[in-house]
């Protein structure tokens, strides 16, 4: 006789929400997954699919011995759905997991549709419910009337940053007699991203007029100081803080060489491959919050997209985000009411893969806390236990959300030799730490069949 829990709430069906309902599911836990969407829109959404994508299609380096690799490696030894939908959707990307948009987002939609477990209701939460377990997954742009419920559980105002989406361009608009097909470093052969290349003066040309352009009026909502999160910053923001900033940074020509000249451009756009037809690309590191007339103006200095077809221009948006070093617990429970978890970046896990992993472990708890078991806390020395214990560790200053990054893991026992080197030892010692915690925390035990 199968046993019946309690089910659990999950609100928010974007990727930690995803992840976390699935989660749940898989340990046989009955749940209600909430989504606003489409009965309440975001600015920044564009579909009613669940996980839809919206900065980027980038999951970040595939490399074990890079953080965003590491994380990815770790999270597909517990079993997560949201990596299991991207790598069928994956595009060619070089060294990274980049992403068909539509495609993961359907898969997604699709797998927790189909669970029986999983109940998805289209309808906007406006309050926290009062009782019950619970996972808050309500994402960066989470609704007004949420959010002011938030503030009233939390006692203060939220906080909340400005991050910003990339334009794309129609493929077949790049002039390619300009651009070039390569991948840093790579043998000529052709390779995953097109490259515009920049003299010296078409790149000061292109700064000056960046800097100089007129930027979109916020929104009501947006009033107030921006507040960036220093790891998505708009294009504009970082060229103004230096005339090499961007040339240095995501403009760096290193590993490319422009076929016209056989010599390494002095700065080099990259665009990457936005969907599975490779009809589309976007612009990397080009988020921005210039007005769209500007961003045409703007962007059709860069060598080869002088008549370049836009898709999407960039937009900014208002991201909403908890102090979660001062509210939540390490298993991502709210201190002082251990049956509502919150997961995903409202907590300050940035990025798709770090939302996803904060995502798997509230879920995974919120099922144990169904059952009546203890709730599971993950290794510091893994890349998903250092993550988590910076987002619920207090700090001095300001809270700031963060990516998953090898300077969260405890330092090495002993020296190595290079950069690599490092990451590569971090890398082995925390894939050898979540071996042994998932082979003796008993958390894949506890895993049913779903559909």
């Amino acid at each position: 006789m199968t046993k019946e829990w309690r089910p659990v709430t999950v609100i928010g069906g974007g990727l930690a929400g995803c992840e976390a309902a699935w989660q749940i599911a898989r340990r046989g836990v009955p749940v209600v997954l909430y989504e606003m969407r489409p009965g309440r829109n975001t600015p920044a959404h564009q579909t009613d699919l669940l996980g839809e994508l919206v900065c980027s299609n980038s999951l970040g380096s595939t490399l074990v011995g890079r953080a965003p690799g590491l994380l990815k490696a770790e999270l597909e030894m517990v079993g997560s759905l949201v990596l299991d939908c991207a790598r069928e959707a994956a595009v060619p990307a070089g060294r990274a997991l980049a992403v068909d948009r539509e495609a993961l987002a359907q898969a997604l939609t699709a797998h927790i549709s189909a669970e029986p477990r999983i109940t998805l209701l289209r309808s906007e939460v406006t309050a926290l419910p009062e009782e019950g377990l619970c996972v808050v997954a309500s994402g960066p742009l989470t609704s007004p009337d949420l959010a002011q419920s938030l503030a009233r559980l939390t006692g203060s105002e939220h906080l909340s940053f400005y991050d910003a989406m990339a334009p794309i361009v129609q493929a077949d608009s790049i002039d390619m007699e300009i651009a070039f097909r390569a991948s840093r470093y790579d043998d000529g052969e052709g390779g995953d991203y097109i490259n515009c290349p920049m003299s010296r003066d078409e790149y000061e040309a292109f700064v000056e007029a960046l800097v100089s352009a007129r930027r979109a009026p916020q929104r009501e909502f947006e009033r107030g100081d921006p507040h960036f999160f220093e790891a998505c910053l708009p294009i504009e923001v970082l060229a103004a803080r230096g005339k090499d900033a961007l040339a240095y940074g995501p403009l760096r020509p290193v590993g490319l060489v422009d076929p016209r000249t056989g010599r390494r451009p002095y700065a080099v756009v990259q665009l990457r491959q936005d969907n599975l037809a490779g009809s589309l690309y976007n612009l990397v590191g080009f988020q921005t919050s210039l007005a769209w007339d500007e961003q045409r103006r703007v962007l059709s200095l860069i060598p080869g997209l002088q008549k370049a077809q836009w898709v999407r221009l960039g937009q900014m948006h208002r991201n909403t985000f908890i102090d979660s070093p001062r509210l939540l617990s390490r298993d991502l429970s709210f201190q002082g009411r251990s049956e509502l978890f919150f997961a995903g970046q409202l907590i300050g896990t940035e990025g798709y893969v770090g939302s996803t992993a904060s995502g798997l472990v509230a879920g995974i708890n919120a099922a144990r806390r169904a059952q009546g078991r203890d709730t599971l806390v993950w290794p510091e020395q893994t890349m998903l236990g250092a993550l988590l214990r910076y987002v619920t560790t207090p700090q001095p200053g300001r809270f700031q959300p963060i990516k998953a990054n090898l300077g969260l893991l405890p330092s090495l026992e002993i020296r190595a030799r290079s950069k690599r080197q490092r990451g590569e030892a971090q890398a082995e010692r925390a894939l050898q730490a979540m071996r042994q915690y998932v082979s003796s925390s008993g958390v894949l035990e506890d895993v049913g069949g779903v559909a």
